[in-house]
């Protein structure tokens, strides 16, 4: 079974696409999503059901431009751990725009791109409040606000903010629950070995154990593959 595909993805054109799409309530959830974890999708879906949203598409960033020079998984994987991660869920979607776009991903950028391939319909940007807190830094803030509706989860140690932004714009907080899982810390887990499970969806981990992600790099010999462990030499 494969993961069903945004209408802003290549899969996925068309005037028939843009139709369906037309007047429908859609959440964007961009992000670098390595790996895409329970807390992502326990998120996805209180705001589908919070602001009655009919989609929520998921955006695979392809370079995230805060996180320049940072070691990340290549996109092909993060994209294939997006798809695994949001099967099952007929109201999710996976668009690959930003994975197929090159340099930076820009939110603005996408946002944009977005509103012109679906004319009519409303959009609502889905972001933790953590990010939310930069949000004042990221390019052209005030044409990502004007291309979609603010919306902020709440995150741990985060209180929340005002129901308007710097500008005037409306900003919708959540009423979540906080879920503390993070992608840094799972890869942390992978990377000694831990377990995942019942903290990303089980094909996901079976992804990251099969393309054995986030292990060290001398745990893995040419082309990802595990090195061969070295003969035991007898004790002098």
């Amino acid at each position: 079974m494969t993961a069903r595909r945004a209408p802003g993805s290549r899969d996925a054109r068309g005037a028939r696409s843009r139709d369906r799409v037309r007047g429908r309530r859609i959440g964007i959830f961009g992000g670098t999503f390595d790996p895409p974890h329970h807390g992502h999708l326990a998120l996805a879906e209180w705001a589908r059901v919070e602001l009655a949203l009919d989609q929520v598409w998921f955006v695979p960033a392809g370079e995230p431009p805060h996180k320049r020079g940072a070691a990340q998984s290549p996109v092909r994987h993060r994209l294939a751990m997006t798809r695994l991660a949001t099967r099952g869920n007929p109201e999710f979607r996976v668009s690959t725009l930003e994975c197929r776009r090159p340099g930076p991903s820009y939110t603005v950028d996408t946002v944009r791109a977005l509103a012109r391939a679906h004319p009519g319909a409303r959009l609502h940007l889905l972001m933790g409040a953590d990010t939310y807190a930069t949000f004042g830094s990221w390019r052209e803030p005030e044409a990502i606000a004007r291309a979609a509706a603010l919306v902020v989860a709440l995150r741990a140690g985060v209180r929340r903010g005002a129901r308007t932004s710097a500008s005037g714009r409306r900003v919708t907080w959540l009423a979540n629950p906080v879920l503390e899982v993070s992608s840094s810390a799972l890869r942390a887990r992978a990377a000694r070995g831990f377990s995942l499970r019942y903290l990303v969806p089980d094909a996901v981990a079976r992804y990251i154990a099969r393309h054995r992600l986030y292990r060290p790099a001398r745990a893995r010999g040419a082309g990802g593959r595990p090195r061969p462990r070295a003969a035991r030499q007898p004790r002098a």
